[in-house]
């Protein structure tokens, strides 16, 4: 799964920090959202999505890994 964040739609509530510490952050100059980890392991799956749930302006969104990318169909 890929995760990506909309920063200049973020409130700062600092929900998904709180929800996944190991994948999201806050700026200490803003408090908006940090992600630190865009392509988290698949076990991290459930705690990403109640991330995403927990976003009361819904600046965090993921997308299916890139299949597409050349190195994906190398044998």
């Amino acid at each position: 799964m890929h995760v990506s964040v909309a920063r200049t739609r973020c409130i700062g509530s600092g929900q998904c920090a709180l929800a996944l510490p190991d994948v999201f952050d806050q700026d200490p100059a803003d408090g908006r959202v940090v992600l630190l980890d865009p392509e988290p392991p698949g076990e991290l799956r459930d705690a990403v999505e109640e991330a995403v749930d927990r976003c009361p302006v819904q600046a965090i969104s993921t997308r299916p890994p890139d299949t597409t990318a050349p190195d994906a169909h190398r044998p």
